[in-house]
Protein backbone atom coordinates (compact mmCIF):
# COMPACT_ATOMS: atom_id res chain seq x y z
CA UNK A 1 0.00 0.00 0.00
CA UNK A 2 1.02 3.33 -1.33
CA UNK A 3 2.44 5.95 1.16
CA UNK A 4 -0.19 9.20 1.48
CA UNK A 5 0.71 11.48 -1.07
CA UNK A 6 2.61 14.43 0.91
CA UNK A 7 4.18 17.97 0.00
CA UNK A 8 7.22 18.24 1.18
CA UNK A 9 9.40 21.81 1.43
CA UNK A 10 13.58 21.95 1.53
CA UNK A 11 15.27 24.77 2.30
CA UNK A 12 18.86 23.78 1.80
CA UNK A 13 21.72 24.40 3.90
CA UNK A 14 19.12 25.68 6.70
CA UNK A 15 21.95 25.65 9.76
CA UNK A 16 24.47 27.68 7.20
CA UNK A 17 21.20 30.43 6.22
CA UNK A 18 20.18 30.97 9.52
CA UNK A 19 23.23 32.50 10.90
CA UNK A 20 22.91 34.79 7.80
CA UNK A 21 26.14 33.63 5.91
CA UNK A 22 25.80 34.02 2.21
CA UNK A 23 25.77 31.42 0.51
CA UNK A 24 28.53 31.99 -2.19
CA UNK A 25 31.24 32.20 0.71
CA UNK A 26 32.43 29.18 2.17
CA UNK A 27 31.22 28.33 5.61
CA UNK A 28 30.24 25.10 7.50
CA UNK A 29 28.28 24.23 10.88
CA UNK A 30 30.08 21.97 13.08
CA UNK A 31 28.71 19.82 15.90
CA UNK A 32 31.00 17.76 17.96
CA UNK A 33 34.20 18.82 15.63
CA UNK A 34 32.40 17.36 12.79
CA UNK A 35 30.42 18.97 9.87
CA UNK A 36 26.74 18.63 9.79
CA UNK A 37 26.11 21.14 7.47
CA UNK A 38 27.97 23.68 4.66
CA UNK A 39 27.27 26.23 1.61
CA UNK A 40 27.62 25.45 -1.81
CA UNK A 41 30.66 27.30 -1.80
CA UNK A 42 32.27 24.90 0.64
CA UNK A 43 30.93 22.05 -1.06
CA UNK A 44 32.78 23.39 -4.25
CA UNK A 45 35.97 23.62 -2.48
CA UNK A 46 35.70 19.44 -1.06
CA UNK A 47 34.02 20.36 2.33
CA UNK A 48 31.54 17.03 2.74
CA UNK A 49 28.83 16.79 5.64
CA UNK A 50 30.42 14.55 8.14
CA UNK A 51 34.38 15.23 7.83
CA UNK A 52 35.90 16.38 10.81
CA UNK A 53 37.47 20.36 11.08
CA UNK A 54 40.88 19.69 10.57
CA UNK A 55 39.85 17.65 6.81
CA UNK A 56 37.29 20.70 6.13
CA UNK A 57 39.86 23.74 6.97
CA UNK A 58 42.87 21.70 4.68
CA UNK A 59 40.57 21.44 2.06
CA UNK A 60 38.90 24.83 2.23
CA UNK A 61 41.70 27.28 4.58
CA UNK A 62 39.32 30.51 4.15
CA UNK A 63 36.43 28.08 6.10
CA UNK A 64 34.11 30.26 8.20
CA UNK A 65 33.70 27.76 11.10
CA UNK A 66 30.01 27.87 12.73
CA UNK A 67 28.49 26.13 15.61
CA UNK A 68 25.47 24.60 15.35
CA UNK A 69 22.06 26.77 17.10
CA UNK A 70 19.06 24.42 16.77
CA UNK A 71 16.98 27.24 18.74
CA UNK A 72 18.25 29.88 16.34
CA UNK A 73 17.23 27.32 13.02
CA UNK A 74 13.96 26.73 14.58
CA UNK A 75 13.21 30.71 15.04
CA UNK A 76 14.10 31.95 12.19
CA UNK A 77 12.28 28.63 10.37
CA UNK A 78 8.94 29.59 11.87
CA UNK A 79 7.91 31.82 9.50
CA UNK A 80 8.22 29.47 6.36
CA UNK A 81 5.67 27.38 8.53
CA UNK A 82 3.81 29.82 8.93
CA UNK A 83 3.39 30.96 5.62
CA UNK A 84 2.00 27.61 4.42
CA UNK A 85 -0.88 28.13 6.69
CA UNK A 86 -2.42 29.87 4.14
CA UNK A 87 -2.30 26.45 2.08
CA UNK A 88 -3.60 24.04 4.33
CA UNK A 89 -4.02 23.83 8.41
CA UNK A 90 -2.05 20.44 8.80
CA UNK A 91 1.54 21.55 8.48
CA UNK A 92 3.74 19.00 9.82
CA UNK A 93 7.90 20.30 10.87
CA UNK A 94 9.91 17.80 10.52
CA UNK A 95 12.91 20.24 11.79
CA UNK A 96 14.51 23.23 10.82
CA UNK A 97 14.72 23.60 7.01
CA UNK A 98 11.90 20.98 6.22
CA UNK A 99 8.23 21.04 6.78
CA UNK A 100 5.22 19.12 4.47
CA UNK A 101 1.76 18.66 4.97
CA UNK A 102 -0.46 16.23 3.04
CA UNK A 103 -1.63 17.24 -0.81
CA UNK A 104 -5.33 15.32 -0.97
CA UNK A 105 -7.38 18.69 -0.03
CA UNK A 106 -4.75 21.07 -1.66
CA UNK A 107 -4.25 19.94 -4.43
CA UNK A 108 -8.29 19.61 -4.70
CA UNK A 109 -8.72 23.31 -4.26
CA UNK A 110 -5.86 24.93 -6.48
CA UNK A 111 -6.31 22.56 -9.18
CA UNK A 112 -3.52 19.60 -8.93
CA UNK A 113 -0.61 18.95 -7.62
CA UNK A 114 1.32 21.40 -9.90
CA UNK A 115 -0.21 24.27 -8.96
CA UNK A 116 -0.01 23.27 -5.31
CA UNK A 117 3.67 23.09 -5.97
CA UNK A 118 4.09 26.51 -8.11
CA UNK A 119 1.57 28.21 -5.22
CA UNK A 120 3.62 26.73 -2.24
CA UNK A 121 6.80 28.38 -3.65
CA UNK A 122 5.31 31.67 -4.31
CA UNK A 123 4.41 31.23 -0.62
CA UNK A 124 7.70 29.97 1.22
CA UNK A 125 10.46 32.47 -1.08
CA UNK A 126 9.18 36.02 0.56
CA UNK A 127 9.18 34.54 3.98
CA UNK A 128 13.02 33.31 3.30
CA UNK A 129 13.69 36.65 1.71
CA UNK A 130 15.39 34.65 -1.25
CA UNK A 131 18.51 34.01 0.85
CA UNK A 132 18.10 30.36 0.20
CA UNK A 133 16.54 28.10 -3.15
CA UNK A 134 13.32 26.69 -1.76
CA UNK A 135 13.09 22.98 -3.40
CA UNK A 136 9.27 20.87 -3.44
CA UNK A 137 8.72 17.60 -3.59
CA UNK A 138 5.50 15.66 -4.20
CA UNK A 139 5.30 11.68 -3.74
CA UNK A 140 3.15 9.11 -2.60
CA UNK A 141 4.60 8.96 1.29
CA UNK A 142 6.76 11.43 3.44
CA UNK A 143 10.06 9.41 2.77
CA UNK A 144 9.75 9.48 -1.02
CA UNK A 145 8.33 13.21 -1.21
CA UNK A 146 11.71 14.26 0.79
CA UNK A 147 13.70 12.76 -1.70
CA UNK A 148 11.62 14.43 -4.20
CA UNK A 149 12.71 17.57 -2.37
CA UNK A 150 16.30 17.03 -2.99
CA UNK A 151 15.82 15.95 -6.75
CA UNK A 152 14.05 18.64 -7.88
CA UNK A 153 14.74 20.52 -11.25
CA UNK A 154 17.12 23.72 -10.87
CA UNK A 155 15.10 25.67 -12.74
CA UNK A 156 11.86 25.33 -11.27
CA UNK A 157 12.75 23.79 -7.86
CA UNK A 158 9.66 21.38 -8.23
CA UNK A 159 9.95 17.53 -8.28
CA UNK A 160 6.49 15.76 -9.06
CA UNK A 161 6.72 12.03 -8.40
CA UNK A 162 2.93 10.60 -9.95
CA UNK A 163 0.84 8.91 -7.49
CA UNK A 164 1.67 5.10 -7.45
CA UNK A 165 5.15 5.96 -9.06
CA UNK A 166 7.30 6.28 -5.76
CA UNK A 167 8.77 2.59 -5.81
CA UNK A 168 10.28 3.25 -9.52
CA UNK A 169 11.58 6.43 -8.28
CA UNK A 170 13.25 5.34 -5.62
CA UNK A 171 14.99 2.06 -7.32
CA UNK A 172 17.81 4.04 -8.63
CA UNK A 173 18.57 6.01 -5.25
CA UNK A 174 21.62 5.05 -3.58
CA UNK A 175 21.14 2.85 -0.51
CA UNK A 176 22.84 5.53 1.72
CA UNK A 177 19.56 7.67 1.28
CA UNK A 178 18.07 5.85 4.47
CA UNK A 179 19.94 7.65 6.87
CA UNK A 180 20.72 4.35 8.99
CA UNK A 181 24.53 4.10 8.88
CA UNK A 182 24.71 0.76 10.69
CA UNK A 183 22.36 -0.85 8.46
CA UNK A 184 23.41 0.60 5.38
CA UNK A 185 27.18 -0.21 5.92
CA UNK A 186 26.16 -3.81 6.34
CA UNK A 187 23.51 -3.98 3.33
CA UNK A 188 26.35 -2.53 1.07
CA UNK A 189 28.98 -5.33 2.26
CA UNK A 190 25.59 -7.77 1.29
CA UNK A 191 26.05 -6.45 -2.34
CA UNK A 192 22.72 -3.97 -2.10
CA UNK A 193 23.67 -0.82 -3.35
CA UNK A 194 20.55 0.84 -4.06
CA UNK A 195 16.96 0.97 -2.76
CA UNK A 196 15.66 -1.26 -5.50
CA UNK A 197 17.96 -4.09 -4.61
CA UNK A 198 16.54 -3.64 -1.08
CA UNK A 199 13.17 -3.78 -2.22
CA UNK A 200 13.15 -6.68 -4.34
CA UNK A 201 13.99 -8.70 -1.20
CA UNK A 202 11.23 -10.74 0.72
CA UNK A 203 10.14 -8.86 3.75
CA UNK A 204 10.35 -11.46 5.50
CA UNK A 205 13.94 -12.38 5.12
CA UNK A 206 14.58 -8.65 5.86
CA UNK A 207 12.67 -8.68 8.94
CA UNK A 208 14.34 -11.91 10.02
CA UNK A 209 17.66 -10.58 9.97
CA UNK A 210 17.28 -7.66 10.19
CA UNK A 211 14.31 -7.27 12.54
CA UNK A 212 12.48 -3.70 12.93
CA UNK A 213 15.33 -1.68 11.30
CA UNK A 214 15.20 -3.39 8.46
CA UNK A 215 11.20 -3.68 8.53
CA UNK A 216 11.46 -0.04 8.49
CA UNK A 217 13.71 0.53 5.98
CA UNK A 218 11.92 -2.32 3.73
CA UNK A 219 8.86 -0.52 3.65
CA UNK A 220 10.43 2.81 2.45
CA UNK A 221 12.29 1.38 0.05
CA UNK A 222 9.06 0.19 -1.58
CA UNK A 223 7.62 4.12 -0.97
CA UNK A 224 5.64 3.32 1.86
CA UNK A 225 6.25 4.74 5.33
CA UNK A 226 5.81 3.32 8.27
CA UNK A 227 3.08 5.05 10.32
CA UNK A 228 2.26 7.12 7.20
CA UNK A 229 0.04 10.17 7.73
CA UNK A 230 -3.97 10.64 8.64
CA UNK A 231 -6.19 13.53 8.72
CA UNK A 232 -8.18 12.54 11.53
CA UNK A 233 -8.51 15.24 14.37
CA UNK A 234 -5.60 15.31 17.47
CA UNK A 235 -7.10 13.20 20.04
CA UNK A 236 -7.79 15.26 23.23
CA UNK A 237 -7.67 12.35 25.91
CA UNK A 238 -4.25 12.09 26.02
CA UNK A 239 -3.83 15.70 26.07
CA UNK A 240 -1.86 17.67 28.61
CA UNK A 241 -2.19 21.47 29.17
CA UNK A 242 -0.50 24.17 31.21
CA UNK A 243 -2.24 27.20 32.27
CA UNK A 244 -0.04 30.65 32.70
CA UNK A 245 -1.05 32.81 35.41
CA UNK A 246 -0.32 35.81 34.83
CA UNK A 247 0.33 35.10 31.06
CA UNK A 248 3.81 34.45 29.72
CA UNK A 249 5.83 36.68 27.59
CA UNK A 250 9.00 35.17 27.98
CA UNK A 251 10.17 32.27 26.19
CA UNK A 252 12.43 30.86 29.24
CA UNK A 253 9.09 30.48 31.32
CA UNK A 254 7.19 28.53 28.60
CA UNK A 255 10.60 26.62 28.21
CA UNK A 256 9.88 25.34 31.58
CA UNK A 257 6.57 24.51 31.26
CA UNK A 258 6.76 22.96 27.80
CA UNK A 259 9.51 20.72 29.83
CA UNK A 260 6.85 19.62 32.34
CA UNK A 261 4.39 18.77 29.94
CA UNK A 262 6.97 16.94 28.09
CA UNK A 263 7.36 14.43 30.83
CA UNK A 264 3.93 14.10 31.86
CA UNK A 265 2.83 13.42 28.43
CA UNK A 266 5.62 10.87 27.90
CA UNK A 267 5.39 9.22 30.72
CA UNK A 268 1.32 8.71 30.32
CA UNK A 269 2.27 7.35 26.75
CA UNK A 270 4.43 5.09 28.32
CA UNK A 271 2.25 3.90 30.58
CA UNK A 272 -0.58 2.87 27.96
CA UNK A 273 2.33 1.37 25.75
CA UNK A 274 2.42 3.87 23.26
CA UNK A 275 4.97 6.43 21.83
CA UNK A 276 4.36 9.42 20.01
CA UNK A 277 5.73 10.05 16.51
CA UNK A 278 4.10 13.23 15.94
CA UNK A 279 2.49 15.84 18.50
CA UNK A 280 0.64 19.00 18.05
CA UNK A 281 1.64 21.73 20.11
CA UNK A 282 -1.03 24.20 20.35
CA UNK A 283 -0.89 27.82 22.23
CA UNK A 284 -3.29 30.43 22.68
CA UNK A 285 -2.70 34.11 24.10
CA UNK A 286 -4.55 36.67 26.37
CA UNK A 287 -6.13 37.91 23.41
CA UNK A 288 -7.62 35.07 22.01
CA UNK A 289 -4.56 34.42 19.48
CA UNK A 290 -4.00 31.15 18.69
CA UNK A 291 -1.48 28.83 17.36
CA UNK A 292 -1.40 24.70 16.05
CA UNK A 293 1.38 23.05 14.26
CA UNK A 294 2.72 19.41 14.18
CA UNK A 295 5.61 18.53 14.52
CA UNK A 296 7.42 15.04 13.12
CA UNK A 297 9.83 12.39 13.65
CA UNK A 298 10.99 9.70 12.01
CA UNK A 299 11.05 7.62 14.97
CA UNK A 300 9.62 7.74 18.57
CA UNK A 301 9.86 11.48 20.08
CA UNK A 302 10.99 11.31 23.87
CA UNK A 303 10.50 14.04 26.23
CA UNK A 304 13.25 15.50 25.59
CA UNK A 305 12.54 16.01 22.17
CA UNK A 306 8.96 16.73 22.59
CA UNK A 307 10.08 19.45 25.11
CA UNK A 308 12.46 20.99 22.04
CA UNK A 309 9.94 21.63 19.75
CA UNK A 310 7.37 23.33 21.74
CA UNK A 311 10.58 25.30 22.67
CA UNK A 312 11.46 26.19 19.25
CA UNK A 313 7.63 26.52 18.09
CA UNK A 314 7.14 29.36 20.90
CA UNK A 315 10.46 31.02 20.26
CA UNK A 316 9.86 31.12 16.77
CA UNK A 317 6.01 32.76 17.16
CA UNK A 318 7.37 34.90 20.34
CA UNK A 319 9.90 36.35 18.23
CA UNK A 320 8.91 37.19 14.28
CA UNK A 321 8.08 40.50 13.03
CA UNK A 322 5.81 42.84 14.73
CA UNK A 323 3.35 42.22 12.57
CA UNK A 324 3.23 38.70 13.25
CA UNK A 325 4.42 37.87 16.49
CA UNK A 326 1.15 37.48 19.12
CA UNK A 327 -0.15 41.07 20.96
CA UNK A 328 -0.27 39.56 24.37
CA UNK A 329 1.45 36.78 26.34
CA UNK A 330 0.71 33.18 26.73
CA UNK A 331 -2.37 31.89 28.67
CA UNK A 332 -2.59 27.89 27.54
CA UNK A 333 0.00 26.02 26.40
CA UNK A 334 -1.22 21.80 25.27
CA UNK A 335 0.48 18.92 24.02
CA UNK A 336 -1.61 16.65 21.86
CA UNK A 337 -0.33 13.00 20.72
CA UNK A 338 -1.28 13.70 16.87
CA UNK A 339 -0.33 9.96 16.42
CA UNK A 340 0.77 7.74 18.29
CA UNK A 341 2.53 3.56 17.88
CA UNK A 342 3.41 0.90 20.08
CA UNK A 343 6.27 1.33 22.19
CA UNK A 344 9.02 -0.76 20.95
CA UNK A 345 10.28 -1.06 24.45
CA UNK A 346 13.31 -0.49 26.50
CA UNK A 347 15.86 -1.72 28.40
CA UNK A 348 15.45 -2.38 31.79
CA UNK A 349 18.35 -2.28 34.51
CA UNK A 350 19.44 -5.56 36.46
CA UNK A 351 16.24 -7.54 37.72
CA UNK A 352 13.68 -5.02 35.96
CA UNK A 353 15.11 -2.04 38.12
CA UNK A 354 15.14 1.68 36.13
CA UNK A 355 18.16 3.70 35.89
CA UNK A 356 16.12 7.50 35.99
CA UNK A 357 19.11 9.01 36.55
CA UNK A 358 18.85 10.96 33.11
CA UNK A 359 15.57 11.43 33.35
CA UNK A 360 16.36 13.31 37.01
CA UNK A 361 19.43 15.23 34.88
CA UNK A 362 17.20 16.86 32.23
CA UNK A 363 14.19 17.56 34.62
CA UNK A 364 17.12 19.48 36.75
CA UNK A 365 18.68 21.28 33.92
CA UNK A 366 15.14 22.10 32.29
CA UNK A 367 14.32 24.12 36.02
CA UNK A 368 18.27 25.50 36.13
CA UNK A 369 17.23 26.86 32.00
CA UNK A 370 13.88 28.33 33.18
CA UNK A 371 15.40 30.47 35.96
CA UNK A 372 18.71 31.26 34.27
CA UNK A 373 18.10 31.27 30.63
CA UNK A 374 17.84 28.49 27.97
CA UNK A 375 22.42 28.83 27.32
CA UNK A 376 23.42 29.12 30.72
CA UNK A 377 23.37 25.44 31.30
CA UNK A 378 26.22 24.13 29.52
CA UNK A 379 27.82 20.39 29.13
CA UNK A 380 31.61 19.57 28.39
CA UNK A 381 32.76 18.08 24.51
CA UNK A 382 36.10 16.88 23.68
CA UNK A 383 37.64 19.24 20.85
CA UNK A 384 40.69 19.18 18.67
CA UNK A 385 43.46 21.40 19.82
CA UNK A 386 46.99 22.84 21.39
CA UNK A 387 46.31 23.75 24.22
CA UNK A 388 43.62 22.50 27.34
CA UNK A 389 41.48 25.52 26.97
CA UNK A 390 41.16 24.46 23.37
CA UNK A 391 40.49 20.51 23.87
CA UNK A 392 37.17 21.08 26.06
CA UNK A 393 34.61 23.29 24.73
CA UNK A 394 31.23 24.28 26.85
CA UNK A 395 28.21 23.65 24.99
CA UNK A 396 24.92 24.60 25.49
CA UNK A 397 22.74 21.71 27.16
CA UNK A 398 19.82 22.90 25.11
CA UNK A 399 21.58 21.85 21.64
CA UNK A 400 22.34 18.59 23.02
CA UNK A 401 20.10 15.75 24.12
CA UNK A 402 21.25 15.01 28.07
CA UNK A 403 19.14 11.32 27.61
CA UNK A 404 21.48 9.89 24.51
CA UNK A 405 25.00 8.89 24.32
CA UNK A 406 27.08 11.60 23.40
CA UNK A 407 30.73 10.33 21.67
CA UNK A 408 32.02 13.54 22.08
CA UNK A 409 32.24 13.39 26.09
CA UNK A 410 34.38 10.39 25.34
CA UNK A 411 38.46 11.30 25.34
CA UNK A 412 39.04 9.32 22.55
CA UNK A 413 36.57 11.14 20.52
CA UNK A 414 39.38 12.98 18.90
CA UNK A 415 41.73 11.04 17.05
CA UNK A 416 43.73 13.62 15.27
CA UNK A 417 47.24 14.38 15.85
CA UNK A 418 48.30 18.38 17.22
CA UNK A 419 51.80 18.64 17.11
CA UNK A 420 53.03 20.86 19.66
CA UNK A 421 50.26 20.45 22.17
CA UNK A 422 50.52 19.82 25.64
CA UNK A 423 51.22 15.93 27.02
CA UNK A 424 49.76 14.82 29.78
CA UNK A 425 48.35 15.65 32.67
CA UNK A 426 46.02 18.59 31.96
CA UNK A 427 45.87 21.36 34.56
CA UNK A 428 43.16 21.41 36.96
CA UNK A 429 42.20 24.96 36.87
CA UNK A 430 42.30 27.28 33.53
CA UNK A 431 42.50 30.63 34.05
CA UNK A 432 39.65 32.45 31.58
CA UNK A 433 42.03 35.27 31.70
CA UNK A 434 45.72 34.48 31.31
CA UNK A 435 47.90 35.99 34.00
CA UNK A 436 50.93 38.26 33.16
CA UNK A 437 54.08 37.17 34.12
CA UNK A 438 57.96 38.00 33.70
CA UNK A 439 60.46 34.82 32.50
CA UNK A 440 63.60 35.78 33.67
CA UNK A 441 67.00 33.63 33.24
CA UNK A 442 69.52 33.70 36.08
CA UNK A 443 70.90 36.74 34.79
CA UNK A 444 67.68 38.42 35.58
CA UNK A 445 67.52 38.68 31.82
CA UNK A 446 63.67 38.19 29.51
CA UNK A 447 63.17 34.88 28.52
CA UNK A 448 63.13 34.28 24.82
CA UNK A 449 61.72 31.78 22.43
CA UNK A 450 63.20 31.75 18.90
CA UNK A 451 61.75 31.08 15.20
CA UNK A 452 62.79 27.31 15.75
CA UNK A 453 61.13 27.42 18.86
CA UNK A 454 64.71 27.31 21.16
CA UNK A 455 64.97 29.26 25.02
CA UNK A 456 67.11 31.75 24.87
CA UNK A 457 68.13 30.36 28.29
CA UNK A 458 67.33 28.50 30.72
CA UNK A 459 64.51 29.66 33.20
CA UNK A 460 64.98 30.61 36.73
CA UNK A 461 62.77 33.18 37.80
CA UNK A 462 58.73 34.13 37.17
CA UNK A 463 57.34 37.24 38.69
CA UNK A 464 53.78 36.75 39.37
CA UNK A 465 50.92 39.51 39.69
CA UNK A 466 49.35 37.58 42.12
CA UNK A 467 46.42 34.92 42.93
CA UNK A 468 48.49 31.82 42.70
CA UNK A 469 51.48 33.86 42.36
CA UNK A 470 52.47 35.78 44.69
CA UNK A 471 54.47 38.85 43.55
CA UNK A 472 57.97 38.63 44.63
CA UNK A 473 60.32 36.34 42.67
CA UNK A 474 59.93 32.61 42.62
CA UNK A 475 62.46 30.02 41.35
CA UNK A 476 61.90 27.67 39.25
CA UNK A 477 63.19 24.19 40.56
CA UNK A 478 61.81 21.99 37.41
CA UNK A 479 60.35 23.09 33.92
CA UNK A 480 59.83 21.46 30.30
CA UNK A 481 59.08 22.78 26.80
CA UNK A 482 58.59 25.13 25.18
CA UNK A 483 55.90 23.49 22.71
CA UNK A 484 55.78 26.17 19.67
CA UNK A 485 52.32 25.83 17.74
CA UNK A 486 51.48 28.14 14.97
CA UNK A 487 47.94 27.70 14.46
CA UNK A 488 46.19 29.33 10.74
CA UNK A 489 49.15 30.08 9.25
CA UNK A 490 47.05 30.53 5.99
CA UNK A 491 44.84 33.81 7.61
CA UNK A 492 46.44 36.91 8.00
CA UNK A 493 43.86 37.79 10.27
CA UNK A 494 43.49 35.05 12.24
CA UNK A 495 47.26 33.52 12.64
CA UNK A 496 48.72 32.97 15.94
CA UNK A 497 51.95 31.84 17.36
CA UNK A 498 52.40 30.79 20.90
CA UNK A 499 55.06 28.51 22.82
CA UNK A 500 54.02 27.61 25.97
CA UNK A 501 56.28 25.49 28.95
CA UNK A 502 55.41 23.62 32.06
CA UNK A 503 56.94 25.02 35.57
CA UNK A 504 57.36 23.70 38.84
CA UNK A 505 58.00 26.79 41.23
CA UNK A 506 60.10 26.41 45.11
CA UNK A 507 56.70 26.23 46.70
CA UNK A 508 56.20 22.88 44.96
CA UNK A 509 52.96 24.93 43.12
CA UNK A 510 52.81 23.91 39.04
CA UNK A 511 52.17 26.14 36.14
CA UNK A 512 51.77 26.29 32.19
CA UNK A 513 52.88 29.39 30.95
CA UNK A 514 52.04 30.46 27.86
CA UNK A 515 54.18 33.30 25.46
CA UNK A 516 52.83 35.55 22.78
CA UNK A 517 53.60 38.50 20.93
CA UNK A 518 56.77 38.50 23.55
CA UNK A 519 54.56 38.43 26.45
CA UNK A 520 54.50 35.78 29.16
CA UNK A 521 51.33 34.45 30.92
CA UNK A 522 50.11 32.04 33.57
CA UNK A 523 47.82 30.18 31.38
CA UNK A 524 46.79 27.11 33.48
CA UNK A 525 47.40 26.10 37.38
CA UNK A 526 47.93 22.04 38.37
CA UNK A 527 46.44 21.33 41.01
Amino acid sequence: MAGLRMTVVWCPDWPVVSWGVPLDEPAAVLVANRVVACSPAARYEGVAVGQRRRDAQGRCPELAVLDRDLDREARLFEPVAAALDALTPRVEVTGPGLVGFPTRGPSRFFGGDRALAERTLDHVRPAVARRVPVRVGIADGVFAARLAARATDPDTGIRLVEPGESPAFLADLPIGTLEMPELVDVLVRLGLTTLGDLAGLSAADVVGRFGREGRLAHRLALGEDDHPPDLRRPAPDLAVTWNFEPPAERIERCAFAAKALADELHHDLLSQGLSCTRVAIEAETEDGEHQLRLWRHQGALSAAALADRARWQLDGWLNQSVSSRPSSGIVRLTLIPDEVVAASGRQLGLWGARDDRSEDVTRVVARLQAMLGPDAVTVPEHRGGFSPTERLRMVPAAVVDLAEERPATDRRWVTEPWPGQIPAPSPARIHPDPLPIELLDVLGRPVAVSGRGELSDAPHTVIGPGGPLAAGPHRIVHWAGPWPAEQRWWDPLTRRRRARMQVVLEGRTAHLLALEQQCWSVEATYD
